[in-house]
């Protein structure tokens, strides 16, 4: 995963009434949130050619003004995932930009009344003229947790992952909950065991879609492994030379991964 901070070369502002000029750097999203970027794999810096549904300036990119625009185009962009295999420092800007993008596309409308809503005057959000609800982009916590057991790492096979064997678990934060009681209902949810020392590593920003995942460290307490057969088809632990690991390092579930390999004894 990325070790730097987006606002090493990010200065954050928004204004809906700013245009870009031809030096000005553009993260011009398609239907499918993949990204445009021209032949040398470099963000465009003109509209020109683009059918444009919005256009809005989200701050500074390297010392150059920075927009987010959306455009109708059957063209194939890349996808997000991809930018982070050559180029880490456009895709930590391009999380931040698409999800600008899908803000102002769920909120052009109030979700409460109907009404169209309106850009605020100094925050980027949307606020209905009628009923008064506010409109701030979305995001979703969620929880992952690396569970140890001597030196072994807990491990579970996912329904919803295609190519991933084995992952760790994670999950959402449900609402009236910490952050600390969804990692312990989530793993007595998916494996069935209750585990102790809870310690809080790093997160971060997911745009996968619109997640914040806190990554956290734990122990076993107790309990044997029982899965639902339905989200969770198989748990087991892992001796750290059998885990096998991920075509990309770009999610924090591999650092944790590596954290653990870095500190199981050989």
């Amino acid at each position: 995963m990325i070790e730097k901070s987006i606002y090493e070369n990010y200065q954050i502002d928004f204004n809906e009434e700013m245009t870009p000029a031809d030096d000005d750097y553009i993260f011009i999203f398609n239907h499918d949130r993949e990204l445009y970027l021209n032949k040398d794999k470099q963000l465009a810096n003109s509209l020109d050619d683009f059918d444009v549904n919005f256009c809005l300036y989200i701050g500074k990119y390297n010392n150059k003004k920075a927009f987010v625009a959306n455009v109708n185009t059957s063209d194939s962009f890349y996808q997000l995932m991809e930018v982070y295999e050559f180029n880490k420092s456009l895709y930590l800007m391009g999380g931040k930009a698409v999800l600008v993008n899908d803000w102002y596309i769920s909120h052009q409308y109030c979700g409460r009344c109907g009404t169209k809503t309106q850009i605020d005057e100094k925050d980027m959000m949307l606020k209905c003229p009628e009923c008064g609800q506010n409109h701030y982009p979305r995001i979703a916590p969620a929880i992952i947790v690396a569970i140890r057991k001597g030196e072994e790492l807990l491990m579970a096979n996912h329904s919803y992952h295609e190519t991933i064997r084995y992952a760790l678990i994670a999950g959402f934060v449900e609402p009236g909950e910490s952050i600390e009681e969804a990692v312990k209902r989530e793993v007595s949810e998916e494996v069935g065991i209750e585990i102790k020392n809870l310690e809080y590593k790093r997160s971060q920003s997911w745009p996968f879609p619109n997640s914040l995942m806190v990554g956290f460290t734990a122990e076993y307490e107790n309990g044997d492994i029982k899965v639902d057969g339905d989200e969770i088809l198989k748990a087991k632990w892992f001796k750290k030379d059998e885990i096998i690991r991920y075509d990309s390092d770009i999610s924090i579930s591999d650092w944790l991964i590596q954290d653990f390999i870095d500190s199981a004894n050989p």
